[in-house]
């Protein structure tokens, strides 16, 4: 099982005029800025018959040929930066090409993609397939081929948009991971929480939606430790191979606590904001966790926060995406002593841990329109929230505040929409649109 947290990545679109035809990719919260010249990109290889994709279309892998047909148009980018920076603006920069490429056309008018996110990059949060998510959408509301969200929209109309801008992301996704599960970007679009088992890469994955996950305060806490998701589970699969009789039980019971979970959540006799509730899915989260550290994926940071939360007896922790460093999540007890969480707080700090709160079981994508903010006074009328405002808006509380969405904001600026409970009709061109997932 896997929730949506109010963390959140946004996508700025602005439309330039007819010339110059570029394409620009700004995203300052990892310092990469790139520009491509659209006539100068490779259409022949994506637009070939035996290549061309569709909007409608399941792409299951990434075509090596159209791999191999973007790679001079990526080596260029942030040549000046580090190994590490230069292999995640590339990335970057490689799902945003495909993307852009597959589904776009040469007769796109230049554009200026500005990307921000309150999600820490590369802690196991998911940041990357919420990037995608953007991407996603916003060259799909470009080509006008989504509906909604607006007020009558049927439930299954939505949920074909959901599906759509989700098959897209996963393709985001594979630029950057190669092989993802696709859990990341299912659950940063259609929002709340889902669970999910996919059997192989040759069929869609079985997706249950859990529309009435409740939204649950937490703590998320950034180890700062980096990590590799492909070696983390390279290292469950060799455990798995040298000790299947013992690794797969283990997987087993993992699967159990999923559908523990599950039941609790959706029983309408149990609602996990109750407090008697609270603990059970708690106790879940611990075996999970310990569960997981026995497939060997924990580390000696993740074990640390889980230490300290323990030991002020403030609730329940564990890891979370695919362990070895990244991120903790927390959940707090009802009566949780305000001197131990600023006792805790302290403790992060001296140790180097990152603190945020956060809620889990959130809305998916949305799409804000019009992208304006609505001033105390009303003489001074309604002002667009453009490029600048956008750039200039400082960390998770800035963007916060400037969007509307997320726990920085004391309520979500009017205009957000989203598909999973419908809104306005969002199809404007040659405008600003943010988009978050």
């Amino acid at each position: 099982m896997a929730a949506a947290i109010s963390l959140r990545s946004y996508l700025l679109v602005s439309a330039l005029d007819k010339s110059p035809r570029n394409i620009t990719l700004v995203f300052p919260d990892i310092g990469m800025e790139h520009c491509w010249n659209i006539d100068h990109l490779p259409w022949s290889a994506f637009s070939h018959p035996s290549k061309k994709k569709y909007y409608y279309d399941l792409v299951d892998k990434l075509d090596p040929d159209l791999v191999e047909a973007m790679q001079p148009h990526l080596v260029n980018v942030s040549p000046k930066a580090s190994p590490v920076d230069k292999k995640l603006h590339q990335n970057a920069a490689s799902a945003f090409l495909y993307l852009f490429l597959s589904l776009g056309s040469e007769n796109f008018s230049g554009c200026i993609y500005t990307l921000r996110s309150t999600i820490p990059i590369g802690a196991g949060l998911g940041s990357s397939a919420s990037i995608c998510v953007c991407l996603s959408s916003a060259i799909l509301l470009q080509l006008r081929t989504l509906s909604g969200p607006h007020p009558d929209q049927p439930a299954d109309e939505a949920e074909l948009q959901i599906e759509r801008i989700n098959r897209w992301a996963f393709v985001g996704e594979m630029c950057i991971h190669g092989n993802p599960s696709g859990v990341d970007n299912t659950v940063a679009t259609g929002g709340k929480a889902v669970v999910f088992k996919r059997g192989d890469y040759r069929s869609p994955p079985t997706v249950t939606p859990v529309r009435d996950f409740p939204e649950l305060p937490l703590l998320l806490v950034n180890t700062r430790q980096s990590r590799s998701t492909a070696t983390e589970v390279a290292k469950v699969a060799a455990l798995k191979k040298a000790h299947a009789a013992i690794v797969e039980p283990i997987l087993e019971a993992i699967d159990k606590i999923t559908e523990s979970a599950y039941d609790l959540v959706t029983s309408s006799a149990s609602d996990p904001k109750v407090s008697d509730s609270v603990p059970m899915f708690g106790d879940l989260m611990q075996i999970n966790h310990g569960l997981l550290a026995a497939l060997g994926v924990s580390h000696p940071k993740l074990e640390r926060i889980r230490e300290l939360i323990d030991s002020m007896d403030l609730g329940w922790a564990k890891l979370t995406g695919a362990g070895g460093g990244g991120s903790a999540i927390a959940l707090l007890n009802s009566n949780a002593s305000p001197s131990n969480l600023q006792s805790l707080q302290s403790k992060f700090v001296e140790e180097g841990f990152e603190k945020y709160e956060t809620t889990l079981g959130g809305e998916g994508v949305g799409v804000l329109w019009p992208a304006v903010l609505h001033n105390d006074l009303e003489d001074k009328g309604s002002e667009q929230i453009d490029q600048a405002a956008f750039l200039n808006a400082k960390g998770v509380e800035g963007i916060e505040k400037l969007v509307g969405v997320g726990v920085g904001a004391s309520e979500k600026r009017e205009g957000w929409k989203f598909w999973s409970n419908a809104g306005p009709h969002v199809n404007k061109e040659r405008a600003q649109k943010p988009i978050s997932g």
